[in-house]
């Protein structure tokens, strides 16, 4: 069994809620979790709010992370943001599917494939999918389509090592069905309530959750053993949404 932990994180461009552009805080948060893999999403690359850095490569290298992959989603004046993937764990592939719908603000969905060990073949490897969805419920039915048709996701055996992470905007917990009983995903941030209901881990907004926004679903050789977020009082301003984990055994 080789164990990994999985953070999914939208770091609002390193913003905070106090509108000071402070990615420390941010490079703080990761540090703590100490992670394998981060599924960013919100992440800038050239643009003058974060003083034309590229995030993705600052906190990679600010965080220990010797591999990272930035996607673009928004092109503005200047500069692009999207989803960033870091990780411990060498990442062989990388590509960006586009999730935008008809006008809809630009969406995207990184996908990247994680080498686990040295060992050869697909038990050995973890398909990741780091998502930023929309924010009308229509638009994210229709966007999770789009992914379960792509190129990248269809080709993925439901045996296979997959993680689909990020900022799902999934207030209602629409999607779940999709993803649980469509696609034979288990949910980690789900917890069970009293009466049997499964309810979302509440991560939005920062200050005071009231929404379960970011979430990790997974299937294949992989069993969660925990998950959680962070009490550490910086994640309130840091960005708009607090980050959650989720850790896992996987049978390779």
């Amino acid at each position: 069994m080789q164990q990994i932990k999985v953070v999914t994180y939208n770091i609002h461009r390193a913003i905070g809620i106090d509108r000071k552009f402070a990615p420390e805080r941010i490079i703080d948060i990761l540090n703590n979790f100490d992670a394998d893999i981060v599924l960013l999403q919100e992440v800038d690359e050239g643009v003058p709010r974060s003083n034309e850095l590229n995030l993705a490569k600052v906190l990679a290298e600010s965080c220990g992370y010797p591999y990272f992959a930035l996607s673009h989603n928004v092109t503005l004046k200047k500069g692009r943001y999207g989803n960033a993937t870091l990780s411990r764990l060498p990442i062989i592939r990388q590509n960006n599917i586009d999730l935008t719908v008809a006008d809809k603000k630009k969406r995207g969905c990184q996908h990247t494939t994680i080498k686990l060990n040295h060992e050869c073949g697909k038990k050995n490897e973890l398909e990741l999918f780091n998502l930023h969805l929309g924010l009308s419920a229509r638009e994210r039915e229709k966007q999770a389509g789009i992914l379960f048709k792509s190129v990248e996701f269809a080709a993925i055996k439901n045996k296979h090592n997959c993680i689909v992470g990020g900022d799902f905007n999934d207030w209602r917990s629409m999607l779940r069905a999709l993803f649980i009983i469509g696609k034979d995903f288990q949910c980690a941030t789900d917890r069970t309530s009293f009466r049997g209901a499964e309810i979302a881990l509440k991560t939005y907004p920062s200050f005071a959750p009231r929404g379960g926004l970011d979430r990790i679903y997974y299937r294949g050789r992989l069993q969660c053993t925990d998950v959680g977020s962070t009490k550490m009082r910086i994640a309130k301003v840091a960005s708009d949404h607090l980050p959650v984990f989720a850790r896992f055994e996987v049978d390779v």
